[in-house]
């Protein structure tokens, strides 16, 4: 739900924080690693306990509610609902898509040296692909670098390091010139960012952060249109067209859509959760949300700016994510002491990372900056 806004009176968020399990006292800045659990989500997980609990009947409702969910995330990235999956992380549907292609010796994959690990590791790890490393806010070097035989442009939406977004529509262009496909990690932008996935031929997303989901549950994307013959390379019971009983002597039907990305039974749960988020987050235009997250970036980079103490995120708030993040080695300790001091950041690969969501407002900026500055100096 929306927080009722005055424009004649002083900023208030977005979201109502009271439907947060914020604690009391708390500002909560680190929504790029986990949001705060929404009051709403444990009357849907209770529903899913008294579905689950009731047989067949039970069981038909929670398969309709992974049904209902498809076409939802659909909408929610402006794609057709059959190319939707469910995966059970990034990771796994990374990897998922990394197994099921016939890499050749001399199979070159464009990635940024600081891309996230969910994106690179299925890649790294094989044998014959070369890993070309590429600054992908820079389309011109990505293109430049798109030499021999190039089979994907990897990259991640919102940058996890630094919070650089990237263009991926230079992106797309550079992949179609080069023949190869573009895969993307909507992470950092899924639930503040208006997405239109298809632009990429495969994307992924996790739901734990702006998306205010739980984890287990991640969202895959097959752009049907951009590669209509994909098939994974493993599947189960799940993923598979079926009469009353398997015939194994006969060819394996895979599902024709997003659906054979789901091997086994789907996170219901999650599901169910996802669910109460979607209510909660499509009360409000992701315009609405973007304009409002971002308008918080650029004040606290304005502030850091001020301060003269220098971040690793681009002023620019087109070239930007809802993050903000300061280099610094002393990193862990500095974000441990803000939240002694009642504000939540986060932490990880040496540096601060204070990210906004829509139950932030401009107040908090200030108390941000003190918390910060005195735990930079402690």
């Amino acid at each position: 739900m929306a927080a009722e806004r005055n424009p004649e009176g002083p900023p208030v968020p977005l979201f109502d924080p009271a439907a947060f399990r914020i604690p009391r006292g708390v500002i909560h800045a680190c929504a790029a690693g986990e949001t705060p659990v929404l009051h709403a989500q444990a009357a849907a997980l209770d529903r899913h306990a008294v579905d689950k609990s009731e047989g067949p009947a039970g069981r038909a409702r929670l398969d309709a509610e992974v049904e209902r969910l498809r076409a939802r995330l659909g909408a929610w990235w402006k794609v057709e609902a059959a190319g939707i999956g469910l995966v059970s992380s990034v990771a796994e549907g990374m990897s998922m898509l990394v197994e099921s292609l016939d890499w050749q010796q001399g199979d070159v994959v464009l990635v940024d040296r600081n891309e996230y690990a969910s994106v690179v590791v299925p890649l790294a790890m094989r044998c014959g692909v070369e890993l070309r490393f590429v600054p992908m806010a820079d389309p011109d070097a990505v293109a430049a670098a798109a030499t021999g035989r190039v089979r994907m442009i990897a990259v991640s939406a919102v940058s996890y390091l630094d919070a650089r977004s990237h263009d991926l529509a230079a992106l797309r262009q550079v992949a179609d010139r080069a023949g190869a496909m573009l895969v993307v990690d909507f992470t950092q932008a899924n639930g503040w960012m208006p997405i239109e996935a298809s632009v990429a031929d495969f994307a992924f997303s996790a739901c734990y952060k702006w998306m205010l989901g739980l984890t287990g549950l991640a969202v895959a994307y097959w752009n049907r249109a951009r590669q209509p013959d994909w098939a994974p390379a493993t599947a189960g019971w799940y993923s598979i067209v079926t009469g009353p009983r398997p015939d194994y002597a006969a060819p394996i039907a895979l599902r024709p859509d997003g659906g054979r990305f789901t091997r086994g039974n789907p996170a219901h749960a999650p599901a169910y959760a996802l669910h109460a988020a979607l209510d909660f987050l499509e009360a409000v235009p992701q315009g609405v949300v973007q304009r409002h997250v971002q308008r918080l970036t650029v004040g606290l980079l304005k502030r850091l700016d001020a301060a003269g103490i220098p971040s690793i995120t681009p002023p620019d708030p087109r070239q930007h994510g809802a993050s903000v993040c300061i280099a610094h080695d002393r990193a862990s300790a500095i974000v441990e002491a803000m939240a002694g001091r009642g504000v939540l950041a986060w932490n990880g690969r040496g540096r601060i990372r204070i990210s906004f969501h829509g139950y932030n407002d401009e107040r908090e900026l200030d108390p941000i900056m003190a918390a910060l500055t005195a735990a930079m100096a402690s």
